[in-house]
């Protein structure tokens, strides 16, 4: 537990810190879900859409800090890869 008052304050602004990244990282995972129910139906103009919608807030995570660059890049890639497989 913490003693010090600043201690104390550092745990408070953790938890709001760890809230906000839990609601911004559950948001990424949303739009990659859509885009993975996209591949999975099989409807190409769908998974570009939401693809599109999906990169950027993947990287607005990267700039918070949620996930890591290469993380980041490799998921895009890979979903790139499987989104122009279909058809």
């Amino acid at each position: 537990m913490a003693n010090t008052s600043s201690a104390k304050k550092n745990v408070r602004k953790m938890a709001r810190k760890t809230e906000v990244n839990r609601n911004r990282r559950s948001q990424v995972r949303s739009f990659l879900r859509r885009v993975e129910d996209a591949i999975t139906a099989g409807d190409k103009s769908a998974a570009n859409e939401a693809l599109k919608k999906a990169e950027p807030a993947l990287m607005r995570a990267v700039n918070r800090g949620i996930f890591h660059k290469n993380t980041a890049a490799r998921k895009i890639s890979r979903l790139n890869k499987r989104v122009k497989a279909i058809g």
